[in-house]
């Protein structure tokens, strides 16, 4: 098993290469997310960014509940992943049973077990682009490193989706965040068809959607698509559902 200074070097490489390398955002949010989540002992993390109208939208979620409570957040305008994004500054509550801003989204964060959340803005000077969101299973700060730790994965995130970018407009960059915002939606598709054909959780439906990708070298967007386009070869659409030859 990695240790945590080899997860951590690994990471910052795979950060590192999307500067040399066409990629995929999605598929590196996820593997952001899904670190935080092994290196801060978090139970659960997700990432949010926003469109060229300042409205955040779930980019990546290590689970499905932490999903739910970023896209609450987003609809009902309420909750600290948005007031990280508007400020540009972190946002810790420690203790969401403790009386707070936040009266509909504390209750549900909550009630789905996450009852501490830590949101860092990924943010490169002035520009904020979305934030990374940390939520523990119980009411508990991260540690002095663990928090250094999360805000640099959250700088390092904003720096890889900018670079692409640094030499043209802020028109193009609105419209290559977009096209990310509509993977994402194509991607949820996905998940759904999967999950509901295959009898199993969106979350399995995911892990198979990504094991799919990087086992045929494709990017995930391209595989969501294929799968609700219903272009996907036969043999891997029975394969991914877990039957020999689909239904």
């Amino acid at each position: 098993m990695a240790t945590r200074e080899e997860l951590l070097s690994d990471t910052f490489l795979k950060l590192a290469d999307t500067l040399v390398d066409d990629f995929d955002i999605v598929e590196l949010l996820s593997m952001l997310s899904e670190r935080c989540v092994e290196l801060l002992d978090a139970a659960a993390t997700g990432i949010m960014l926003g469109d060229a109208q300042g409205m955040l939208h779930v980019m990546a979620a290590s689970s499905e509940r932490a999903h739910l409570l970023e896209l609450f957040q987003a609809q009902n305008q309420e909750g600290p992943c948005l007031d990280a994004y508007r400020t540009g500054k972190a946002v810790v509550e420690e203790n969401l049973g403790n009386a707070g801003p936040w009266p509909h989204f504390a209750p549900m964060a909550i009630a789905a077990g996450l009852p501490s959340v830590h949101a860092f803005p990924m943010r490169v000077r002035d520009n904020v682009v979305g934030t990374l969101n940390i939520f523990m299973a119980e009411p508990r700060p991260l540690s002095a490193v663990d928090a250094v730790v999360a805000q640099a994965f959250a700088s390092a995130g904003t720096v890889a989706i900018l670079q692409h970018q640094a030499a043209q407009d802020a028109h193009r960059l609105a419209g290559q965040l977009q096209s990310a915002l509509n993977s994402r939606v194509t991607i949820e598709q996905a998940k759904g068809a999967m999950a509901e054909r295959a009898g199993i959780t969106t979350d399995e439906a995911f892990d198979r959607l990504r094991a799919y990708a990087r086992t045929n070298n494709t990017k995930l967007t391209d595989v969501a698509a294929a799968l609700v386009g219903r272009k996907l070869p036969a043999a891997d659409l029975g394969r991914l559902i877990g039957v020999d030859k689909p239904a």
